[in-house]
């Protein structure tokens, strides 16, 4: 079993998700659209605890930001309980068949101004 964690200010990301670029990037077009039909504040949260999610799940896979694998390419969606669930696409799914990693779950929570996640692969 692999874990991986991350904390993030809760602003940390305001910045960078006014360029468009960033957020094509950070983002699955499904994350971006759902982010879309929340209010301003939500909106906020739930992308920073998406971006959290997969800052945790670079970590279970053992690389990095800006290291070879797009966060666009880890999607944190909606199970139908509402738990978040991962799916790996192109150059993140290929690492995690060569680290090993058949299955990822992630776990994220919003307290105040901070965001955490946790993910954990087998």
């Amino acid at each position: 079993m692999r874990l991986g964690i991350d904390l993030l200010p809760l602003g940390a990301l305001d910045r960078l998700c006014d360029r468009a670029w960033f957020t094509r990037y950070a983002f699955a077009a499904a994350e971006i659209e759902y982010a879309t039909t929340l209010a301003p504040g939500r909106r906020r949260e739930f992308l920073a605890g998406r971006f959290a999610a997969k800052e945790a799940v670079f970590k279970v896979l053992g690389t990095g930001l800006f290291e070879g694998v797009a966060p666009s390419e880890i999607v944190v969606a909606r199970a139908p309980g509402g738990a978040p669930q991962v799916t790996l696409a192109g150059a993140a799914a290929r690492m995690a068949a060569q680290a090993g990693v058949s299955g990822l779950t992630v776990s994220i929570t919003h307290s105040d101004d901070m965001v955490a996640a946790v993910a954990a692969g087998w």
